[in-house]
């Protein structure tokens, strides 16, 4: 009995070291998909629709955290992100994420909180989280899937 209990908490210690931690929103690895999801963040930042719908695949599937349908074009999802125009003072930062690499597929999935910032001082501010789909193409990481929710409220 002893042996057994002794067996099962070096097995449960070893698969809780094996998950990967979170990692910060420190700048990673250039060309890699994480350094995508911080182009992607610069790029959501920027207010600037165009820039942000050119990291979306042609193929991409998006679900907005404040949308109320699915966006399967490029035109649905820039439609979105133009929207989003209208609130210049919004801003993404990371919170931390899982990457995993698959060959030319990369999920990464976490946490980003969105506030309006104004004058340095950030108001309206929503927790969310994130799963991206990312495939490599022509050495490039474009966004096949993007799903993001809003943190419920405890």
């Amino acid at each position: 009995m002893l042996v057994r209990r002794i067996v099962l908490m070096v097995a449960l210690a070893a698969a809780v070291s094996a998950v990967t931690p979170a990692r910060a929103a420190a700048q990673p690895i250039a060309g890699s998909a994480a350094a995508a999801l911080h182009e992607w963040v610069d790029a959501f930042n920027s207010r600037d629709a165009n820039r942000i719908v050119a990291f979306y695949a042609p193929d991409a599937m998006f679900w907005g955290t404040t949308a109320t349908t699915i966006a399967g074009t490029p035109e649905a999802i820039a439609a979105y992100f133009k929207a989003g125009v209208s609130r210049p003072l919004t801003r993404v930062t990371l919170d931390g994420y899982h990457e995993r690499i698959y060959g030319d597929i990369a999920i990464i999935s976490g946490a980003y909180t969105f506030a309006d910032v104004q004058d340095g001082v950030s108001s309206n501010v929503r927790k969310a989280r994130f799963s991206f789909v990312f495939r490599r193409s022509s050495g490039r990481w474009l966004i096949v899937d993007h799903h993001s929710s809003r943190v419920p409220e405890p």
